[in-house]
């Protein structure tokens, strides 16, 4: 057990994998910490997706010491997982290691076996392949149960469409996609100009659904034409809100120039002037 009094220990340079085991371990015994000994697997679940995105924006922003330090906090939440479930006799982090090791090995039977794949579509054909294998999998409705619910609604939209056009449930191009979309929009508008009528409260939540289900039908379609146009939609709409936060200070910034506060309730036509001022400034940077 770690000595939190040893100077050593807490002055090394540099830590290995058996150090952060031996720090969980400790920050979770009776001589640790309270809040790290109170955790269970639900109460900390949040936090595994919290510092996975973190991860990923450091990678999209290609700050490489960002992406050290947050890999540094997706690795923090397995090994703590790990002593959780290690504490309850389930499994530990070895089994963890063994169990992603040999996975590896037994999807990677054009390196570990007789398959051949000399592309990175083959390779991942190969691994889909054995996964189904391992699994039992003989419907295509099991591999879409799969993915799971507690993914990004667009990044899930988009894993099931995958998964589905394996098997040639896809449009041959984009262009039926796009009629689709055009097609789930008139229905959605359909739907929504039935709030202008009187309605009983059971038609109205009736009314009410069919609404949500369209408008998840248009959605789903917009995903299924970015997809086929090779566009990652989870991706594009995060950038869209990185651009639409950067263009809205931009709008303050401009607002302030001629003493204006943009919280002082202007009117929508000058809230665009300023909008369309920031886009201008912005292509204006573009170009230099």
């Amino acid at each position: 057990m770690i000595d939190p009094q040893d100077k050593e220990f807490q002055g090394r340079e540099t830590y290995d994998i058996g150090d952060l085991l031996e720090l969980l371990a400790f920050l979770r015994s009776e001589k640790g910490c309270p809040w790290d000994r109170a955790q269970d697997h639900a109460s900390i679940q949040e936090n595994m997706l919290e510092e996975a995105y973190e991860a990923v924006n450091a990678i999209q922003l290609q700050d490489d010491a960002e992406l050290c330090e947050e890999l540094g906090d997706v690795l923090l939440q397995v090994v703590f997982h790990a002593r959780i479930a290690e504490e309850r006799g389930a499994f530990d982090f070895s089994d963890v290691v063994t169990g992603i090791s040999k996975k590896l090995i037994s999807r990677h039977t054009h390196l570990f076996g007789d398959d051949c794949a000399l592309t990175a579509a083959e390779g991942l054909d190969t691994w889909t392949r054995n996964k189904k294998l391992e699994r039992n999998y003989n419907k295509t409705s099991q591999m879409l149960t799969d993915v799971p619910r507690s993914m990004p609604a667009l990044m899930r939209a988009a894993k099931l469409q995958k998964r589905a056009a394996g098997i040639g449930f896809d449009w041959p191009s984009s262009l039926g996609a796009r009629e689709k979309m055009v097609e789930e929009l008139a229905e959605l508008e359909a739907e929504l100009s039935g709030r202008e009528e009187a309605l009983s409260p059971a038609q109205d939540q009736k009314l009410e659904r069919a609404i949500q289900a369209e408008a998840g039908d248009l959605l789903f379609a917009v995903v299924n034409f970015l997809r086929l146009n090779r566009i990652e939609p989870e991706s594009a709409l995060t950038a869209c809100s990185e651009n639409f936060i950067r263009r809205f200070r931009s709008m303050e910034e401009i607002a302030a120039e001629t003493g204006i506060d943009l919280d002082s309730g202007l009117s929508l036509e000058v809230l665009d002037e300023f909008w369309d001022e920031a886009k201008r400034r912005e292509r204006e940077e573009e170009v230099k």
